[in-house]
């Protein structure tokens, strides 16, 4: 039998949406599972439950063959002894300690000499060598991260908690440390749970992704197949699908569907029958904008629309179109220049047949 991880639990709190998780999944050596969401989804409730800073009412909790908490059979493992690495969003290092006293504050039960042997290992591991002495207020925010994080792998845990471990950082140093820490964590061959809301954090570092929202875990699965595949239609919007509309399949051959929408025709891979009812969800970095009147690319989906809104965002740009249903594009300032576009152009939307998803919906 595969070593599993299982959190089973409610956990109330006055004037807000109940948690209410259920979550199952294999665990290896260096098991990443991402908790993704927006905030207030209850991301931060179940990793502090499962570190036990929190205790759900109902339900219970088991890392491999250890039962942490069971309401029914009344166990409550505390903190300390579920041997377990924390790092908060702040990183919560002590300003008055230095780098290698952030680092040793976990292992006063080792005699002295192996304390230091173990700090000066995790000092190396962590790239910190010539910062022992550092308090944390003279440190950058990537190092600062990095003494965090190396507090909490030196009692050697069982399972690793980070909770939105790159927030903190810059958008370059996001960048950078993305792939070191999934490197790191795979280095470890420790098991891990990340909290995050962005999504390249979760493509990058996940093994396995946990989809909330409303206190309530919507899809579990590997991330791409998650944000390629999403369940259904909250889903999509929760992992940034930022088209979803209700549609109708009307043909279906060889597992290329042509869905109906507002009387334009989209082609999707479905396997759905005809007539079925479906969510079309369409991401923004799917859809290529042509000039009206341009030569068709490969693309199966050529729609004709116009610009209704243009919304910078950063380096980018969120183009809107009305294709008979409003279609988000997210295209460079290049290419709003080149375009020409401004509300009330004509454009052609192309779209490939695989990044046009259907969902099945019920209808009331």
């Amino acid at each position: 039998m595969a070593a599993e991880m299982i959190i089973d639990m409610i956990k109330t709190y006055s004037g807000r949406v109940p948690i209410q998780a259920r979550l199952r999944y294999d665990v290896e050596a260096s098991t990443v599972l991402i908790l993704f969401g927006p905030s207030g989804s209850g991301k931060t409730t179940i990793l502090r439950s499962v570190a036990g800073l929190e205790w759900p009412e109902e339900g219970r909790i088991q890392f491999l063959s250890r039962t942490w908490l069971d309401t029914k059979s009344g166990i409550r493992v505390s903190p300390q002894d579920r041997q377990i690495g924390y790092m908060p969003q702040d990183y919560a290092l002590f300003p008055t300690y230095s780098v290698a006293g952030n680092i040793a504050y976990g292992l006063g039960a080792l005699a002295s000499q192996d304390r230091n042997r173990r700090v000066a290992e995790v000092v190396e591991l962590f790239q910190l060598q010539g910062l022992e002495a550092a308090k944390p207020r003279e440190l950058s925010g990537g190092q600062q991260q990095r003494v965090a994080l190396a507090r909490a792998v030196a009692p050697r845990p069982q399972l690793l908690l980070l909770d939105e471990p790159l927030s903190a950082l810059d958008a370059p140093t996001r960048l950078q440390l993305r792939g070191e820490l999934r490197s790191l964590l795979k280095q470890l061959a420790l098991p891990s749970i990340i909290v995050t809301h962005d999504w390249a954090e979760a493509l990058t570092m996940g093994d396995v992704m946990a989809v909330m929202g409303e206190g309530q875990i919507h899809q579990v699965g590997k991330p791409h197949e998650v944000f390629s595949r999403p369940a259904d239609a909250e889903v999509a919007r929760i992992v940034g699908v930022e088209m979803v509309v209700q549609g109708q399949v009307i043909e279906n051959e060889n597992g290329l569907a042509t869905v109906a929408v507002n009387g334009t025709r989209l082609k999707g891979l479905s396997s759905d029958a005809i007539g079925a009812a479906v969510y079309v969800c369409i991401r923004a970095e799917d859809v290529v904008l042509e000039p009206a009147g341009s030569g068709m690319t490969s693309a199966r989906n050529h729609l004709k629309g116009v610009v209704c809104d243009i919304a910078p965002q950063g380096v980018m740009v969120q183009v809107t179109i009305d294709c008979g249903f409003l279609l988000t594009a997210t295209v460079t300032r290049r290419a709003v220049e080149d375009l020409c576009l401004v509300p009330g152009v004509s454009v052609i939307a192309a779209i490939k047949a695989g990044a046009v998803h259907l969902v099945p919906r019920s209808v009331a």
